[in-house]
C-alpha cells in the first residue's frame, strides 16, 4: 500500500491531480474515485494512457505495473492528502458556509484580498468533500491566503470539510431553509452549519460575523470575532444606499467617522451583507479603502449568478444557479420594489427539500399572488402540482417545454426574474433570451 508520506512526495513532482479521464493533463496523477454509477478503478489504465504520470487506486486487479498506487480508500486517501499538503504550507484558511450567498461571497472576499495578497479561492462551486481536497491541493507556497467554500447535504458535512482544511478564520453567511430532506429539518441545518464555528473555536482564530443576524450573533458570542452589519455596535458598519438594481453601499468602520462609498455590479438589496462580508475581511486583513472598494468594484458576477442580462427589448435579473425558500423569497421581494410596470418572473422548484416541499412551494405561490406581475412563469412537477390551487400563473413541466412556449410567444419589454437552481437548467433560457451589448 502506499503511504501518505510516499504519495506527497510523488505529488510534489506532479502537483495536478485528475479525477476524469476526459480532462486528463499530462504528468498528473490520477485519483480514481467511485460512485453510485461510477468506478473509476476500470478507467485508471486509460489515465496513464493518456499521459498521467501516476493513477491512485483502491482495487488491486487494477494494478498493472509501479504507476498504479494502490491504496485503501481512493476518496479517504484524496482527503488525507489535501489535509496533509495544508498544513505544510501553513497557508492562512478563510472557510466559508452558508444557505445563500456563499459562492458570491467567497467571490467578492477574494476579489477584494486580491488587491493585497496573492489570494486563492476555490473554483466555482467546488465545495464538497471531493471539491474541498481538490481546491487545497491546488494552494501553491506563493499563497498568502486562501478562501475556501464549504457546502453541506447532510449532518457532519462541515466538520468533515473542517477536518480536512483546517480553517483558522471562518464566515456563516446565513442560515436558512435549504437540504431540509437530508439535514432533517432547519434545526439540522442549524446545527450543520455552525459546525465551522465550533471547530474555529477549538482549532482556529476568529469568526467574521453579521451583527444584523441574531442567530449567527447567538451562536458566535462566546467566540472571538470580529462583525459587520448595519448596526452601530458592527467593527464594520454600513448603509444600503440603494439595492433594487446595482448595488451601492456606504461603509465606516467603528473608530472611523468617514465613509467610504462603493457601486458593485451585484443587483439586489439581498447582495448587501455578501458585499459586507468582504469590506469586513478586507478591513480585517489592512487593507485601506481604495483597495476595498476597487476589490468590490471589480467583481463582475458570472455563472447565471446575480448577473443583470439585457436581451433585446428586456432587462433580466438572472440567478439560476441555486434556489432554496429562503433565496427565493428574497428574490421575490427585491424584485417586488423595482420600479416598473412590465415585469415578469420565471421560478424554477426548488429540490431537496422532503417533507416540506408542498407546504414551501405553495407559501412561494402565494408570494407571488401578492405582487403586482405581468405574468409568472413556473417550472417543475412541484410547481405543476399546485396549478389549480393557484391557475392565474402559467406552469411547464420542464424549463424545455417553457422555451419552446416563449419562442412562440416571446416576452418584449419587459423586466424578468429568472430564479432557479442548476437542476432546473433555467441557462437553457438563453435560447429565447440571448444576451445584447
Amino acid at each position: 500500500m502506499t503511504s501518505i508520506a510516499e504519495l506527497y512526495s510523488l505529488f510534489l513532482q506532479h502537483s495536478v491531480v485528475c479525477t476524469d479521464t476526459r480532462n486528463i493533463i499530462p504528468e498528473s496523477i490520477f485519483f480514481a474515485l467511485k460512485g453510485e454509477n461510477f468506478n473509476a478503478n476500470a478507467f485508471a489504465a486509460e489515465a496513464i494512457e493518456k499521459g498521467c504520470a501516476y493513477a491512485v487506486i483502491d482495487e488491486a486487479e487494477h494494478k498493472k505495473g509501479e504507476k498504479f498506487l494502490l491504496v485503501v480508500d481512493v476518496l479517504k486517501t484524496l482527503q488525507d492528502l489535501a489535509a496533509h499538503h495544508r498544513n505544510q504550507l501553513k497557508t492562512p484558511v478563510i472557510g466559508i458556509t452558508g444557505t445563500n450567498g456563499k459562492t458570491t461571497t467567497k467571490e467578492l472576499i477574494n476579489s477584494v484580498l486580491k488587491e493585497k495578497y496573492k489570494c486563492f479561492a476555490t473554483k466555482g462551486n467546488l465545495n464538497n468533500h471531493i471539491g474541498v481536497p481538490l481546491s487545497l491541493l491546488s494552494l501553491t507556497k506563493e499563497h498568502e491566503l486562501a478562501v475556501i467554500e464549504m457546502g453541506a447535504s447532510k449532518p457532519g458535512d462541515i466538520e468533515e470539510l473542517c477536518n480536512i482544511a483546517f480553517p483558522d478564520y471562518g464566515i456563516i453567511t446565513n442560515i436558512g431553509r435549504a437540504h431540509l430532506e437530508g439535514m432533517g429539518g432547519f434545526e439540522g441545518v442549524l446545527k450543520t452549519k455552525t459546525e465551522l464555528f465550533r471547530h474555529i473555536k477549538s482549532h482556529g482564530k476568529l469568526l467574521f460575523v453579521n451583527a444584523d443576524d441574531p442567530l449567527l450573533m447567538e451562536h458566535a458570542r462566546e467566540f472571538e470575532h470580529f462583525t459587520y452589519g448595519k448596526t452601530e455596535n458592527a467593527d464594520v458598519i454600513g448603509t444600503l444606499v440603494s439595492g433594487e438594481a446595482e448595488l451601492v453601499v456606504k461603509w465606516k468602520t467603528k473608530k472611523n467617522v468617514a465613509e467610504t462609498k462603493v457601486a458593485s455590479h451585484l443587483p439586489g438589496s439581498y447582495n448587501f451583507p455578501n458585499i459586507m462580508a468582504a469590506i469586513c475581511i478586507g478591513t480585517y486583513f489592512g487593507l485601506s479603502e481604495e483597495q476595498i472598494k476597487n476589490g468590490i468594484e471589480n467583481y463582475i458576477p458570472t455563472n447565471n449568478r446575480s448577473q443583470v442580462v439585457k436581451s433585446g427589448s428586456n432587462t433580466i435579473l438572472m440567478d439560476a444557479y441555486n434556489a432554496n425558500p429562503s433565496s427565493v423569497e428574497a428574490a421575490l421581494e427585491n424584485f417586488g420594489k423595482i420600479k416598473g410596470n412590465n415585469k415578469t418572473i420565471i421560478l424554477g422548484e426548488m429540490l431537496e427539500l422532503g417533507e416540506t416541499s408542498a407546504h414551501e412551494h405553495a407559501h412561494i405561490l402565494q408570494l407571488v399572488e401578492g405582487m403586482t406581475l405581468t405574468q409568472a412563469y413556473f417550472t417543475g412537477s412541484n410547481y405543476m402540482a399546485l396549478r389549480e390551487k393557484f391557475p392565474q400563473n402559467i406552469y411547464f413541466k420542464d424549463v424545455m417545454e417553457l422555451v419552446e412556449f416563449l419562442k412562440k410567444s416571446p416576452i418584449q419589454n419587459s423586466q424578468i426574474l429568472i430564479k432557479g437552481s442548476r437542476g432546473n437548467k433555467l441557462e437553457k433560457l438563453s435560447e429565447v433570451f440571448t444576451p445584447t451589448a
